[in-house]
């Protein structure tokens, strides 16, 4: 898991660079097309003789959310700075339980309310609506948070039958085909040196993938996701050192709100799994 936040913190800080030179669709597609490439011949080997209906379903949708979800991020990436990008996405735990309750039945007792309800002020520290406007980077992002949640929460399902190989990439495939389209719309050619850099973002998160899938396997969420708010320290050192971001005193209190509560959920998370395995 802290591999993970190193090899995402890491793509993010090129997408950064490349800023919003080309369009972001054609971005997130030229960067799936990429990481379908590195990941097609494992894919192919790894390829199961038989599929069951079930694990389709799970994979296409999850390439349909994390679509959506991948190209509202490249567009607020260009727009925003990465620690508050990083920021605004750490509001995921806080959508997965809900769509546990929603989806999966799952009851949300008080102190998971709680939780939440302290997670969605954590998230308006950040964006402070009525005290600024509220950007379309930040907007894009904020769209984009329960969408990779309901990706990752896909992906701990099919770890259950799935190898990494396999859930790696699927998803960079369904993407690049999902993508395609839109992406033929707004083509504008990019340079050779724009090319080199989005295919380093394809390695970067290719690897990230990998080392998060690995962690899903070891461990469960409630383990593995406090972990991942490492990713907020790599992005503000990154930001401040490489773009000379200043330090927003309002995004990292939001962000250690909205840590804290994630963290509560995912303890709480963690001792009712105890609970119900002790019954």
């Amino acid at each position: 898991m802290i591999a993970a936040t190193l090899f995402f913190v890491a793509m993010t800080s090129v997408i950064r660079y490349l800023g919003s030179n080309i369009p972001n669709i054609e971005a997130a597609f030229i960067r799936y097309g990429f990481g379908a490439l590195l990941t097609l011949p494992m894919l192919i080997r790894h390829w199961p003789s038989h599929m069951a209906a079930n694990t389709i379903k799970l994979y296409t949708a999850r390439s349909i959310v994390h679509s959506a979800a991948i190209v509202l991020w490249f567009y607020a990436m260009a727009r925003i700075p990465v620690a508050e990008v990083t920021a605004i996405g750490y509001a995921s735990p806080i959508f997965i339980t809900l769509g546990a309750a929603l989806f999966l039945g799952e009851r949300l007792r008080a102190r998971r309310i709680i939780g939440i309800i302290f997670g969605f002020i954590g998230t308006l520290v950040i964006l402070r609506p009525g005290f600024q406007d509220i950007n379309s980077g930040q907007l894009a992002q904020l769209l984009a948070t329960p969408l990779f949640a309901a990706s990752f929460l896909i992906a701990k399902k099919l770890t259950e039958t799935e190898n990494s190989v396999m859930i790696v990439g699927m998803i960079s495939v369904g993407c690049t085909i999902l993508i395609l389209p839109g992406a033929l719309y707004q083509w504008q050619a990019p340079s050779p040196q724009e090319l080199g850099w989005l295919f380093l973002t394809a390695f970067l998160a290719t690897a990230g993938h990998f080392a998060l899938t690995k962690a899903f396997h070891a461990a469960p969420l409630t383990v593995t996701q406090p972990v991942g708010f490492l990713q907020l320290v790599w992005a503000i050192i990154i930001g401040y050192i490489l773009f000379d971001e200043a330090i927003d005193q309002f995004v990292i209190l939001g962000a250690a709100i909205v840590v804290s509560a994630t963290t509560y959920i995912s303890h709480r998370e963690l001792r009712a799994g105890r609970q119900r395995a002790n019954l």
